[in-house]
């Protein structure tokens, strides 16, 4: 009995242990320089449809940045040992909805095999187009009806900004950052980011913005030994 007792001790003071040795990678995103302007999305209005869902005329969101340069939309993962090879099958679906003839959110990010759930919140037919270039990443194209059923989509391989368009409404664009792991995280207004349960170990914290970087990332080393690392970005507009 006391060896059985000393042996699940042990054990459970095995699995704490494993558990205080992750940690937190934690930091802030800006953008230097002042990006490009906006453009109107002036086609959305010339549908009667899509323009009647909207009091003003809507405009791209390629940067979303704050007062103090806050960069929302950033994409951050890391890169090292024991990194990699990872399922999302068992993971949540990720969202992407259709809301005034918009695809909402414009950039999304989920594991290989996650699925990706597109609803239609719009009076108006959609078709949900994903276009990836990855080869083992199928192509679809599917309609989807005012208040029809959720389409479901995923993807094998690792793809950034794999682009979703609607060939019923050209401005119509998201892009989803496919990988395989589930160290990752998407930057919010603030243009910070937390990337939970990271085993000890060095690694390559990597950044990518669809505008600022495209498909190559700004990157720097960091090393987690339990509790929480910060390491701060600043991308420049382009």
């Amino acid at each position: 009995m006391k060896k059985s007792l000393a042996l699940a001790i042990a054990v459970g003071l095995g699995a704490t242990l494993q558990v205080a040795s992750a940690g937190e990678i934690t930091g802030t995103i800006t953008l230097k320089g002042t990006p490009p302007a906006e453009k109107a999305i002036s086609p959305l209005k010339d549908d009667p449809n899509c323009g009647k869902l909207h009091t003003d005329t809507p405009t791209t969101h390629h940067y979303v940045v704050g007062s103090k340069g806050e960069l929302a939309n950033a994409f951050v993962t890391i890169k090292g040992p024991g990194i990699g090879g990872k399922s999302g099958a068992s993971a949540p679906a990720v969202i992407l909805d259709q809301k005034g003839c918009e695809y909402v959110p414009h950039i999304l990010a989920l594991q290989t095999d996650q699925k990706l759930v597109a609803k239609n919140s719009d009076p108006v037919a959609h078709n949900v187009h994903p276009t990836p270039v990855v080869p083992g990443n199928k192509e679809e194209n599917k309609m989807q009806v005012p208040n029809g059923p959720d389409l479901s989509f995923s993807y094998p391989k690792s793809e950034m900004f794999l682009k979703v368009a609607c060939n019923v409404h050209s401005w119509m664009l998201a892009y989803v950052c496919v990988v395989d792991d589930p160290h990752y995280a998407l930057t919010g207004k603030d243009g910070k980011f937390t990337i939970k349960d990271v085993p000890d170990g060095k690694y390559t914290l990597q950044v990518y913005h669809r505008k600022a970087t495209g498909n190559t990332p700004v990157a720097k080393e960091i090393e987690v030994k339990g509790g929480a690392v910060t390491a701060d970005f600043a991308l420049d507009a382009k």
